[in-house]
């Protein structure tokens, strides 16, 4: 069948890939690869990958590409579920023939749900998804297809049994040949990462149980299965024939630090090549793996601390230590390893004096640039099903973003409100980076670079932009 895989128009600068952590739109203009969707179509021959938000694509560009195609892939995410619908239902009117079916989180866990909610579906993609699509483009009956639940001919929902998880992961075409062939990758930008910069998975799942966590819990599984060596560096140097303009690869699986002597053999091949890299990673990589990393091209990692406190992290099974994430967060300042550090505010167990312990932490430790997200309790999660039975969620903040597609706080607690847990967001940022050693460092960093002066000035515009639209929410 003609294939469209597309990551559809929803709210404007709304990040919903896999690759996003969070699906909302950022503090500064922010988008990552659309890789869970450039997969299947990578399996998919002479097919067609779209990713309306960062090509400024809206559902009056998007509605007449439905007459070119006989199947449509549409990633969608809990918070853009009902607009991710309305764009099915403007293609289907377009198309009538057309079959739709959508892939993600949201669906992988409410396969029922979300199928009766859309009446336009004719199909939805379970966990992980990838081969369940290649055979529904092949035109293979839908009830022989393992992972796929869908409508029948009475119009009666079936389910089929679950699709084996992949084992070998080499078995994967390169996601990278699809970005060449249908993105422009100068569209994609990340604030602490150098532009153009692609990124790719080198495996899929996380042994962490962190409770919040969406991936894992959903599509993706707490084994770490990862491609071999041979087959990530092969990738990454055709990339870097096919993307000369590319300053940096970052791998995004969901710690590419869980098994040190594959990150240590990478690393090691990429240095051959000359590639800058930078990866997701626990904040409990020994000296020596990083000495390794940092070595042979490492650059950045991106670091999820989610709290100082040490009881949160306990209750979130972040399996975690903070004495020994100031360890090594030293260890990255003295090997000239860049950090982005990862923050969660409203996560159970927060009170006023946990978000004060957590703010200090920050600017102890003291990444160079910092996130600092609300707890979202995405449905699927062990922190969904926690904020249900205990009351933590009501009704008017289950959607997770506003009408704006800005992150709400959805969690309550007896002894902290909404309002409280929203307003630590503004109050942590300003802390942060509003300290004289912290401005002196990103002032140097732009006098340094013109490129970097232009950016920063952009982000800090784009930034009081967004508090300003939080305010107003």
């Amino acid at each position: 069948m003609k294939t469209l895989f597309l990551h559809p128009p929803s709210f404007d600068g709304f990040d919903g890939g896999a690759g996003s952590r969070y699906q909302a739109r950022r503090e500064i203009r922010s988008f990552w690869f659309p890789t869970w969707l450039a997969q299947p179509a990578a399996l998919v021959p002479d097919s067609k990958l779209v990713d309306a938000p960062p090509a400024r694509l809206k559902l009056a560009d998007i509605v007449p590409m439905a007459r070119d195609f006989e199947l449509v892939v549409m990633h969608t995410s809990s918070p853009s579920f009902a607009s991710d619908a309305k764009v099915a239902e403007a293609l289907k009117a377009e198309n009538p023939k057309l079959k739709i079916g959508f892939i993600g989180a949201k669906v992988a866990v409410d396969a029922a749900g979300s199928l009766a909610s859309a009446p336009v579906l004719d199909f939805v993609a379970r966990n992980e998804f990838d081969f369940t699509i290649k055979e529904v483009a092949e035109g293979r009956p839908w009830a022989e297809i393992d992972g796929l639940s869908y409508r029948d001919a009475n119009g009666a929902i079936q389910h089929n049994r679950d699709r084996a998880m992949i084992e070998n992961m080499d078995a994967l075409p390169y996601v990278t040949d699809v970005y060449n062939r249908d993105l422009k990758i100068e569209d994609y930008f990340i604030g602490y990462l150098k532009h153009p910069y692609v990124s790719l998975y080198t495996g899929r799942g996380c042994k962490s149980r962190c409770t919040f966590c969406l991936w894992p819990q959903t599509v993706g599984g707490h084994r770490y299965r990862t491609r071999s060596v041979e087959h990530v560096v092969e990738e990454i140097r055709r990339a870097k024939e096919m993307f000369p303009q590319v300053k940096e690869f970052f791998f995004d699986d969901d710690t590419f630090t869980d098994d040190l002597p594959r990150a240590e053999a990478i690393a090691r091949e990429l240095g051959k090549l000359g590639v800058t890299w930078s990866c997701n990673a626990k904040a409990n990589v020994p000296r020596k793996t990083l000495e390794v990393l940092s070595a042979n091209g490492l650059r950045l990692l991106l670091v999820g601390y989610e709290s100082g406190n040490q009881q949160i992290l306990h209750n979130i099974k972040k399996g975690m230590l903070v004495d020994v994430a100031r360890r090594f967060t030293q260890d990255c300042h003295e090997l000239g390893i860049t950090i982005h550090g990862t923050f969660i505010m409203g996560l159970p167990g927060e009170t006023c004096e946990t978000i004060e312990e957590t703010i200090r932490f920050a600017t102890e430790i003291d990444p160079h640039t910092i996130q600092v997200s609300l707890a979202a309790p995405y449905p699927g999660t062990f922190l969904h099903k926690q904020a249900v039975e205990n009351g933590w969620l009501d009704a008017n903040h289950a959607e997770l973003v506003d009408d704006h597609g800005v992150q709400i706080a959805p969690l309550h607690y007896p002894h902290l409100s909404h309002e409280e847990i929203f307003g630590a967001v503004e109050v942590f940022y300003k802390r942060f980076y509003f300290r004289t050693g912290k401005i002196a460092s990103l002032v140097g960093e732009m006098m340094r670079s013109w490129e970097m002066t232009k950016r920063r000035l952009r982000e800090g515009v784009e930034f009081y932009q967004f508090l300003r639209e939080r305010k107003a929410s």
